[in-house]
């Protein structure tokens, strides 16, 4: 089927020709991409919506994080960590490490620049990608034209904020995991954080040590897996042990060796998945929670586990156990989404000329 080339659109905004990729998102991996190809010299424009590299990391992660995976499973392509780095370098330390890697590849992203669309322009047989500018002091539109194409914005570039009735009278504090930094100012508040995966367990323990009173809400079941067995990283014995069984059979062994480190989680509120957590991964995208502490806070008490939530009112929330809990303030860690879905405009992946 042919497509008349509309020649009015295709001038109807500056357009810059790039003879080679383009890549959408100045995070790790479309730092690591431009990185592979000044290695190839190949030409290529990354586009970033934010003023920054890395721009998840320096403005939408709490103060205490560390990376949850051992350092040699986070560095990029030809540049190691610096030799002092610590075994799970702080998000400081990453920061850090991805702003010398920007600067030791000559890696100079357009920043300010958010893409509306991307479109494989059949008739022509390029793609299409128009940008606004997100900085107010440099209003317009840009349109880049290419051959290929490459998104590395990520899973979590847009955040997921789920309704609740009530909510809009709660009258109290309420915010993203994305937009916490530290609970400072938390201290003896009553606290509820809505969601238990690893954002919602880290909060909740970075809570407790600020002397609040968290309450993090479970509405499904969770893997909870130690993040050291014996003083390895089981994230790298899951490695090890995928190059020579299934993963189903891996899945079996680390939640053997999970119930005798960590004991039955159940009894606390935390009931596992029926699927194994290398599998849940691979199927669904839900990725485990490693434990870093927030576990022994569960057991002491110090973080309560409760129930979905029914409703909100001033001041309280109903669970759907009915109990009403008096708090001060609701902390969302619920999660994240791409927002890919909303400008890549194609119907098919073309597998030459796009990369995900």
């Amino acid at each position: 089927m042919t497509h008349a080339f509309d020649l009015e659109d295709f001038f109807a905004r500056p357009c810059i020709w790039v003879n080679g990729p383009v890549i959408v998102g100045a995070g790790p991996s479309g730092l690591a991409v431009g990185a592979g190809l000044k290695q190839q010299g190949v030409p290529f424009i990354i586009l970033e919506r934010a003023n920054c590299i890395a721009s998840l990391w320096k403005n939408r992660t709490y103060d205490r994080l560390k990376l949850h995976l051992p350092k040699q499973f986070c560095q990029l392509p030809y540049f190691q960590f610096p030799d002092n780095f610590p075994e799970y370098p702080t998000k400081y330390q990453f920061i850090n490490y991805l702003e010398s890697y920007t600067k030791h590849f000559e890696i100079n992203p357009q920043f300010n620049q958010s893409v509306q669309s991307a479109k494989y322009d059949e008739a022509c047989g390029l793609w299409r990608i128009k940008t606004v500018m997100t900085d107010s002091s440099m209003r317009g539109e840009v349109e880049y034209i290419c051959r290929w194409l490459v998104v590395a914005t990520g899973e979590n570039a847009e955040k997921l904020v789920p309704e609740f009735e009530g909510l809009e009278d709660f009258g109290g504090h309420v915010m993203h995991a994305c937009d916490y930094k530290s609970g400072k100012n938390y201290e003896g508040k009553k606290v509820l954080v809505v969601g238990c995966g690893n954002s919602g367990m880290e909060v909740s323990l970075d809570l407790c040590h600020h002397n609040a009173n968290p309450s993090m809400v479970v509405r499904t079941s969770v893997h909870v897996l130690p993040r050291e067995i014996l003083g390895k990283s089981t994230f790298e014995l899951a490695v090890l042990m995928m190059k020579w069984l299934p993963v189903w059979f891996v899945d079996k062994i680390l939640l053997v060796i999970a119930r005798l480190v960590l004991g039955k989680i159940g009894k606390y509120g935390l009931k596992r998945p029926s699927m194994g957590p290398l599998q849940l991964k691979n199927t669904e995208g839900k990725t485990p929670v490693l434990d870093i502490g927030a576990l022994q806070k569960i057991r002491s008490g110090e973080i309560k586990i409760v129930p979905g939530i029914r409703r909100f009112s001033h001041g309280r929330v109903e669970l759907v156990d009915g109990e009403n809990l008096d708090i001060d303030s609701v902390i969302l860690a619920t999660g994240y989404c791409s927002n890919v879905p909303s400008w890549l405009k194609v119907r098919k992946f073309f597998n030459t000329r796009i990369l995900i």
